[in-house]
């Protein structure tokens, strides 16, 4: 019991705990909705577009969340333009897209002589690095994100499951997707301080998407996810702590292994389980 018990008795691993659990609260709020919508391929694509953000705040000495807030809301609102006002499917926009950002993101890095430290850390994650600033922000964060998904709870129900329906419905699926699209800006910014830009994309699909084998309802989906988040969270924390790895890597890492553990439990349950009989006609 020690051995788990002494990893969180340092303030510093203390405010990585809470950080990080916030970081699960808000991804899985925003990580449900991605998975249910197959948006997966943005919310990595998002993920990876704040670096150009970051990389010119680091540059030009600015505050670091506005660097990757602006550059998310640029990003989102491309991948808005490119896919309704060319020929060009949604998912070549995105990877275009994608791959300019990162792209401008490196070779604006390349241009900070001390990069090797701070911009590391701002694309893998220091999670032990984490303020109560941080914690702070991560706090507004999350109410908004709670706000604004009960606002659009419906909105977001009826786009994910039949937008046509919500069109006629008068529910807006457009300005909807805007703002599911804002959200995953808002839980990427409030995230990238701790587990980094490049594997926050880990706790916004891994826990949502294990929770989605096991149940259907929305809200319920949520409430799973937060609760894989977590276990993801405190095992890489106290792996991290003990063996001396990379936060954000390992929490990111063990996110997915939860994902196929789950996996191959509930395939084994289901194979073990047996077919009841057809009924006699």
């Amino acid at each position: 019991m020690t051995w788990f018990t002494e990893v969180f008795e340092p303030s510093f691993t203390q405010r990585a705990l809470i950080g990080s659990l916030l970081a699960v609260a808000i991804t899985s709020l925003v990580g449900t909705w991605v998975v249910l919508r197959g948006l997966a391929f943005l919310g990595d694509a998002l993920a990876h577009g704040v670096v150009p953000g970051i990389a010119l705040a680091v540059l030009w000495g600015f505050s670091l969340v506005i660097g990757a807030f602006v550059a998310a809301v640029v990003m989102a609102a491309a991948v808005v333009v490119v896919s309704s006002k060319t020929s060009v499917r949604e998912d070549t926009g995105i990877g275009l897209l994608f791959v300019g950002m990162l792209s401008l993101g490196i070779v604006i890095v390349s241009r900070v002589r001390s990069f090797n430290t701070e911009v590391t850390s701002l694309l893998f994650g220091d999670v032990l690095g984490v303020t109560w600033a941080d914690i702070r922000l991560q706090l507004v964060a999350l109410v908004v994100v709670v706000v604004v998904s009960a606002l659009m709870f419906r909105p977001f129900m009826a786009l994910t499951f039949n937008r046509d329906k919500a069109l006629t419905l008068g529910m807006r699926p457009g300005l909807a997707h805007l703002v599911l699209m804002a959200l995953v800006a808002v839980s990427i910014v409030a995230s990238f301080q701790t587990v980094g830009t490049l594997l926050v994309f880990g706790l916004l699909v891994g826990p949502p998407a294990t929770a989605a084998l096991l149940v259907r309802r929305v809200p319920t989906m949520m409430l799973l996810s937060m609760l894989f988040g977590s276990i993801a969270v405190v095992a890489g924390l106290v792996v991290s702590f003990h063996y001396s790895t990379a936060g954000g890597a390992t929490m990111s890492l063990f996110s997915v292994v939860l994902f196929f553990v789950v996996l191959v439990v509930r395939e084994v349950i289901a194979a073990l389980t047996p077919t009841p009989p057809a009924p006699a006609h």
